[in-house]
């Protein structure tokens, strides 16, 4: 069985981290982004491709070092194809039923109970529905019993025909390919609504589900996963510092400071005396100085933090020889 992820946009909203790393290598407590996908698949599925396009070699590089017990193929979009023309574009490696993910989607969701789901439905696709309290930033979705009757694109506040949304995770049959045409094509647009007729059924789970693509989205992500028992507490160096669980702590330096909660902190990262960081990460060789105030900031590798620095919401990497931050 095959798992198509979807990860070939350009990770605009979590820049400046992704103008040297593509979202799905962005790191997520102790494996990269996308890893969190491939290591939630069924068993039976033995094949994953990913449709890509930006940043296309670091992704390559990676999974030619990192063996992930399935085989991976990548697939290049020589230009955006939307979500549906991406699944057009690799159409010659879909030849049965298949999972699809968007590759920003962190949830805990059980793929095995949606693909029994999907087959006792027998539709040409089963789309994962997630409850929120307001849907008027997504794509919301009308049930009859399981099958899905209609859809509505971010509506209004109020207006909403119902608190379900489209959760960025798909079963198709693969005559779901015969309806996108060329182009540049919208799944949620241009190819749903067209193929109702067909059984198009919808999916609830509970647990978590977080779109890990906003610098707020990506810490509500790793906060849930140490909420869920991800921790680890193997620092490099301690010396009086004061930690507040949960936290991923790995190899990373602490010097008479105050860390956490849900704070993760990477190999060669390091925080100086007197500093107080909650709710954020520092990747690989970040380093806060002294008498500083981190909260809820992405820090990307090799960041330098400097002695008395206030920080609140930030997403920081170095560019060109300084900090560039994304508010």
């Amino acid at each position: 069985m095959k798992a198509l992820i979807l990860a070939g946009g350009m990770g605009t909203r979590l820049r400046p981290l992704t103008l040297s790393t593509p979202k799905p290598l962005l790191p997520l407590l102790d494996r990269p982004m996308v890893m969190h996908i491939i290591d939630s698949l069924p068993a039976e599925v033995d094949t994953v491709v990913l449709a890509v396009s930006y940043m296309k070699d670091l992704l390559e590089g990676y999974f030619l070092k990192h063996d992930c017990g399935r085989k991976v193929v990548l697939v290049n979009e020589e230009e955006p194809l939307g979500t549906g023309g991406a699944v057009r574009n690799v159409r010659q490696y879909l030849d049965g039923t298949f999972l699809c993910f968007n590759g920003d989607i962190i949830s805990l969701l059980d793929l095995n109970d949606m693909l029994a789901f999907h087959r006792r439905h027998g539709g040409i696709g089963t789309l994962a529905l997630w409850r929120v309290q307001d849907p008027s930033a997504f794509g919301v979705v009308g049930l009859e019993g399981a099958r899905i009757t209609v859809f509505q694109e971010k509506p209004a506040p109020g207006e909403a025909i119902s608190d379900l949304i489209n959760a960025g995770v798909y079963v198709f049959e693969p005559e779901l390919l015969e309806h996108i045409p060329p182009g540049v094509v919208s799944l949620e647009r241009q190819v749903f609504p067209n193929v109702l007729d067909r059984g198009l059924y919808g999916y609830r789970f509970d647990g978590h589900w977080v779109d890990c693509g906003t610098p707020a989205g990506y810490l509500e992500a790793q906060r849930a996963l140490l909420e869920r028992g991800r921790t680890k507490v193997a620092p490099a160096i301690v010396r009086g510092s004061e930690l507040i669980g949960p936290n991923y702590i790995d190899g990373a330096s602490l010097s008479g400071c105050r860390v956490g909660p849900f704070v993760c902190a990477l190999p060669g990262a390091s925080i100086g005396e007197g500093s107080t960081v909650e709710g954020s990460v520092l990747m690989e060789g970040a380093t806060i100085g002294r008498g500083c105030t981190v909260r809820a900031c992405l820090l990307g590798p090799g960041t330098v933090v400097k002695d008395g620095s206030a920080l609140q919401g930030r997403a920081l990497a170095p560019l060109r020889g300084r900090q560039a931050g994304l508010h």
